[in-house]
């Protein structure tokens, strides 16, 4: 069984310094990109994070100081990165969640304004826990009848995870076949950011999602509280939700409610 894919879809997986998505940094990151032809290329990359990484992480992926020391940094091949995923759909395991809004996080550190809101996503970690409620390794000897070797690198993630989809498609009879709807069928909830700090309420209007201000529109909390639009650039939120909450504000002054 293969993909009925409409254009290019990458699935990919990074192995970061740790799982703060607004502090953490790439390690090493691969992308395997399916075409709608069902031909693939695929590429892997260690990463410099420019700190060191911790030892309890590099127990858990094995990736240690010495051997990204010679690697190149993000931002020495962020825009390699950018031409693999654009105009391509996105797929992986807790993407949504970590991986993506991680990447969104490095790229802009990088320089690269990106907006893969654009693109469909699919996280297949959501399928699996929807219809079976396990991890990756599970996942992969459930679907796939397989021993998932060198679980925790990149590589191997990223083919376990394609291959976990296909199967899952398979698996399931009213699992269609389809990015778009696997893109709905996985999306947890409507956010205007990856981390889900601003979310879209029953009346499609952007809200916040966390803290004191949870459940408010961003126009309400903006109109009555100015400074607190200030605090959320300066405190440690993600670059991403940082971007978005600033376009919802230039849109606001720009329709005279400013």
């Amino acid at each position: 069984m293969e993909l009925k894919l409409k254009r290019p879809i990458c699935f990919f997986d990074l192995e970061t310094t740790g799982v703060n998505i607004a502090k953490d940094r790439i390690v090493e990151i691969s992308i395997l990109k399916v075409f709608p032809d069902h031909t693939k290329k695929s590429q892997t990359w260690l990463v410099n994070p420019e700190r060191p990484i911790p030892p309890e992480t590099t127990a858990v992926h094995g990736i240690s100081d010495e051997m990204v020391a010679n690697a190149p940094v993000f931002k020495e091949i962020a825009k390699e990165i950018q031409t693999w995923v654009q105009s391509a759909d996105l797929a992986g395991y807790n993407s949504d969640r970590f991986d993506i809004p991680l990447l969104a996080e490095e790229m802009l550190r990088a320089g690269i304004d990106v907006d893969f809101k654009k693109q469909l996503t699919v996280d297949v970690q959501t399928i699996f826990h929807k219809m079976e409620q396990r991890t990756l390794s599970a996942a992969y000897k459930f679907y796939c009848g397989k021993e998932l070797e060198n679980a925790h690198s990149a590589t191997a993630d990223t083919q376990a995870t394609y291959e976990v989809l296909k199967a899952q498609i398979a698996h399931y009879d009213d699992l269609d076949n389809d990015v778009e709807k696997l893109s709905a069928f996985t999306t947890r909830h409507s956010s205007l950011d990856f981390a889900g700090y601003i979310r879209m309420n029953k009346e499609n209007e952007p809200c916040f999602g966390f803290g004191k201000h949870k459940g408010k529109t961003v126009t309400e909390v903006l109109d009555k509280e100015p400074g607190y639009f200030g605090w959320l650039l300066e405190a440690d939120f993600p670059l991403y939700t940082k971007k978005v909450l600033t376009a919802l504000r230039l849109e606001k002054f720009n329709n005279g409610k400013g």
